[in-house]
């Protein structure tokens, strides 16, 4: 049970902090990635491994999905499914410039294409470490059902971006419930392939599918 309340408290603290960073500031998202991310996202997780007794780097890697098992089928189910993602990563791109793609304002220039691919690396390995390597492990371990653990670990994942769709995005209502459910599907999925994998890699793979499209047409 101790786990699933280093679970619970980690998830609230990134939703009430990072929701008040949503609410009263606004830099630029290479520092919020680079950055903010690292400090509010990655040092907890790191303080939450240390509760629960990891005693080593390696240790605390592995218990968070950093591993080399299950490689191959990792990447594989990342890219079956990522396709999907990427078109679904369109779809909110469309939700969020009400019906338009809005290509024309694409710079399809390498330096263009390379800084999108990179800054939604980044962002996958945060935010899959955190949510589907602890938070749905830990959930899913203490429950001991994959599906309840999923469905609840998703809509706590469709919860966290409920801000930045008030504050930053400033979505009307029929466009922030859209943006959620599309980032409902989305974690669920995350978390089937890491359930099926063990590995944070198939996570993270599938993340930078979904993220970069929404990233590259803006």
């Amino acid at each position: 049970m101790n786990k699933l309340k280093h679970a619970i408290s980690l998830y609230a603290f990134i939703f009430v902090v990072w929701g008040f960073y949503r609410l009263l500031f606004k830099l630029p998202e290479v520092v919020e990635e680079l950055m903010l991310k690292l400090l509010v996202w990655l040092v907890p997780l790191y303080w939450v491994l240390a509760k629960e007794g990891v005693s080593s780097s390696a240790e605390a890697l592995k218990s968070v999905g950093w591993t080399n098992k299950n490689i191959f089928k990792s990447i594989y189910l990342a890219i079956g499914l990522g396709v999907l993602f990427a078109a679904e990563g369109m779809i909110i791109n469309s939700v969020k410039y009400g019906g338009s793609f809005n290509f024309l304002q694409i710079s399809l220039s390498g330096v263009a294409l390379l800084g999108a691919l990179g800054l939604s690396l980044v962002t996958a390995i945060s935010e899959e470490t955190v949510f589907r390597g602890f938070i749905f492990s830990r959930v899913w371990q203490a429950m001991n059902n994959e599906w309840k653990a999923n469905i609840l670990t998703s809509i706590a994942w469709s919860l966290v971006h409920l801000p930045i769709t008030i504050f930053v995005f400033k979505y009307d209502p029929a466009q922030i419930a859209s943006f959620l459910l599309l980032t409902f599907l989305f974690g669920a999925a995350s978390s089937f392939v890491y359930a099926r994998t063990g590995n944070i890699a198939s996570s993270v793979l599938l993340h930078v599918f979904w993220e970069w499209p929404i990233i590259l047409f803006r």
